[in-house]
């Protein structure tokens, strides 16, 4: 059994994720900032934590990462929200999580990323969606900076649809895609591939993209392993 901190932990990913590290027998934190979240957090499994990351110092922080086998970063500011917060969320919550995670020596570090983050933006570009990409590009290049055993997992366009177990896992994917649809994912597919990932020691200081494929989660988790060797 593991014990397993999800920040960001009543995202529909983060939801999803809960419920298949506890149906594993995991222990599952989660950290919100709603209190009025805290049952969906209950009802996937997970033990709920008040924080905000917005707020709070690291030396705060790090006291609720003591015994933690693992952080996930699935943090976002989300729809709806501005400019400002997708730097505070996005950006300034990954640096206080990853920084916290490194005081308490917490010994995996996953982060939930978005894919194409590092292709250049246009000038024209919405200012709330270019916010949240350079956010998301931020917070990777500071965390590949770190000295922690850090993931960077960053699917396409995130769907509700069913998990279908097959997925496409590998860095650069944008390159050669046979068709718009190829670069989407069931946001359950995505926490499946965290599941995978933080079962296996060998998948870290690794930046992978990951969509709708065929390869059986497990099969692509190895597959980029060994074609990062």
């Amino acid at each position: 059994m593991a014990n397993i901190a999800i920040i960001g932990g009543h995202g529909q990913i983060a939801l999803l994720l809960t419920r298949e590290l506890k149906a594993r027998g995991d222990d599952v934190v989660s950290f919100i900032r709603n209190v009025d979240h805290s049952d969906a957090v209950r009802e996937a499994g997970g033990r709920p934590v008040i924080a905000d990351l917005e707020k709070l110092e690291m030396e705060d922080f790090a006291r609720y990462l003591a015994g933690v086998d693992a952080v996930v970063f699935a943090a976002g500011a989300g729809a709806g929200s501005t400019a400002a917060r997708k730097r505070t969320v996005d950006y300034g919550a990954s640096l206080l999580a990853a920084r916290a995670a490194a005081e308490m020596n917490v010994p995996r570090f996953i982060q939930i990323s978005a894919i194409g983050v590092d292709e250049p933006l246009e000038p024209d570009t919405e200012p709330v969606w270019a916010a949240y990409v350079e956010a998301k590009r931020d917070a990777d290049a500071a965390l590949r900076l770190t000295a922690l055993n850090w993931t960077i997992l960053r699917p396409g366009g995130l769907t509700d649809e069913p998990a279908t177990g097959r997925v496409r896992l590998g860095t650069d994917l944008l390159n050669g895609l046979p068709a718009p649809q190829t670069m989407s994912i069931p946001r359950a597919d995505v926490a499946a591939v965290i599941a995978g990932l933080l079962s296996e020691p060998e998948a870290v200081d690794v930046t992978w993209d990951v969509l709708s494929g065929e390869q059986p989660i497990s099969a692509a988790i190895a597959a980029a392993l060994e074609d990062r060797a």
